[in-house]
């Protein structure tokens, strides 16, 4: 061999050592490199884009921390859409946690019907006192009364001059002289006719002059709503001169929405609070429900009547009314597990291998954060109470649709009906559990004319039959075998 040969021998070698060494070089510096996250790349998992969960309708060409949230972008795999149209979103376990994912049950329990509303106190317009004038005449005094002042029952208004009694009350006096029982009391009866008040004329007696002069007085305590009497006017017979409001018992007006008309009733127990009395409840019941609803604020009015003792409640005050009722059994489901989108109400139900699906339901009441279920669940369903804005956001990108009511689940399929097989035959042994017919053939079943047995599963089919008689009879195929279902003689059909 040559020193040439030789050189190019040696180069050979050492080329190959070289490479095996840069080749398991490489491998180590792999290995002491920086991590990469793990993200798979492979055909069924290729990423299409990664996204924020609080923002997915952004979509960005490679992984690292979302712009808008602190969170690290998550991939977008394709197949992703399929994937959920046929069974729900799928969510890794490992990620459940990290995106706060809590479930809850579907529960049967009560639901208190109990309703917190406002509500404001008004007059009772039941105990209203109107003053008129009983003739007509002139107003001499007043007693500085103004609208808004409380008085007791027979606290003087105005003095009022009625000039057509003078000559009615001397002519009562007169006949009144003549001693005469019968023409007495005709004038008295006059008087009263004329509007004079029983003890007007009973002080006319006692002093033996005229009276033209009355005090208008308040015929039951309360407020002045109204004073229209004013020193020096005139009056006219019948005119209303004021108008008193009692206050004994006020009325609480209640705002009841129309989505909770259906829990008040006539008689029902409420209790009430106000802020100027802090620490006191008032109870009262439901006297009445006004038949209107108010078209702005879509509410019935529900009217509380309250004692009032001393004049305490006045007309104006708000108040926090509740209105008790029985508690009632309902499906139940988290409040917080309920996502309302204006068109439609919507739960994420929890599946195994961790999918969800999205669902549509219809709701009912809410009490106590928790949300009566009247379609869409059934009891023991899982759903999503914190989370679940994500996994709809990512059920919308995805375009997974909801499951429908009334389609949630599958039909339970029937048991298939058995055909029944009808010929004649005789009957050659008979028991109450099984009979022996010697019958022709059956073309449906491909049988020739025989002798088989048929058992009889309800003893009163051959009851009255014996050895020899020929029938009509239907028989079933059973797991069990040919069983017997109606027979009757040959000779009836």
């Amino acid at each position: 061999m040559t020193a040439r040969s030789s050189l190019k021998t040696r180069l050979a070698v050492g080329g190959v050592v070289i490479a095996a060494l840069a080749a398991g070089g490489g491998f180590g510096l792999a290995k002491l490199g920086p991590d990469r996250p793990a993200v798979s790349e492979s055909a069924d998992r290729h990423v299409l884009y990664w996204y924020d969960p609080m923002v997915p309708a952004q979509h960005f060409d490679k992984p690292g921390k979302s712009p808008f949230m602190d969170m690290q972008l998550v991939p977008k795999y394709a197949g992703a859409r399929a994937e959920a149209n046929g069974a729900g979103v799928v969510i890794d376990p490992a990620r459940t946690q990290n995106l706060g994912v809590r479930l809850v049950s579907v529960e049967r329990g009560t639901l208190s019907t109990d309703a917190t509303v406002a509500g404001s106190l008004a007059f009772n317009e039941r105990d209203v006192a109107i003053v008129q004038a009983k003739a007509a005449g002139f107003v001499q005094r007043t007693y500085g009364r103004a609208p808004g002042d409380i008085l007791a029952a027979g606290a003087p208004l105005a003095d009022i001059l009625v000039p057509e009694w003078g000559g009615a009350q001397n002519e009562f006096l007169a006949v009144r002289r003549t001693g005469d029982a019968a023409l007495t009391s005709a004038a008295r009866q006059r008087l009263l006719l004329l509007g004079m008040s029983p003890a007007t004329v009973a002080q006319i007696e006692r002093s033996g002059r005229p009276q033209t002069v009355v005090t208008v007085t308040t015929p039951t305590g309360g407020v002045i709503k109204t004073l229209n009497v004013r020193n020096g006017m005139t009056v006219s017979a019948g005119q209303t001169l004021a108008e008193v409001n009692g206050l004994s018992r006020v009325w609480l007006n209640a705002a009841m929405p129309e989505a909770l008309a259906a829990q008040v009733r006539l008689g029902q127990s409420v209790t009430a609070t106000l802020s100027a009395f802090a620490g006191e409840t008032f109870s009262g019941r439901v006297s009445s429900i006004l038949p209107q609803a108010n078209a702005e604020s879509r509410t019935l009015t529900v009217r509380v009547e309250l004692p009032n003792p001393g004049g305490r409640l006045r007309p104006g005050m708000f108040a926090t009314v509740q209105l008790g009722g029985p508690d009632r059994p309902a499906l139940l489901v988290s409040s917080e597990a309920v996502i309302r989108t204006g068109r439609r109400t919507l739960v994420m139900i929890a599946q195994a291998g961790g999918r969800y699906l999205p669902a549509e339901i219809r709701i009912g009441r809410e009490a106590g954060g928790r949300t009566e279920v009247l379609g869409g669940l059934s009891e023991g369903e899982k759903v999503v109470a914190s989370g679940q804005f994500l996994i709809d956001s990512e059920a919308s990108l995805s375009g997974l649709q909801p499951r429908v009511m009334g389609v949630e689940k599958p039909a339970q399929a029937r048991p298939p009906v058995a055909a029944t097989y009808e010929t004649v035959g005789r009957i050659e042994q008979v028991a109450s559990d099984k009979v022996t017919l010697s019958h022709q053939p059956v073309p449906a079943l491909q049988w020739p004319a025989m002798t088989m047995t048929f058992r009889v599963e309800n003893p009163s089919l051959v009851r009255g039959y014996k050895v020899g008689d020929q029938v009509r009879f239907g028989f079933e195929q059973t797991p069990t075998g040919p069983t017997l279902r109606r027979v009757s003689r040959a000779g009836d059909q």
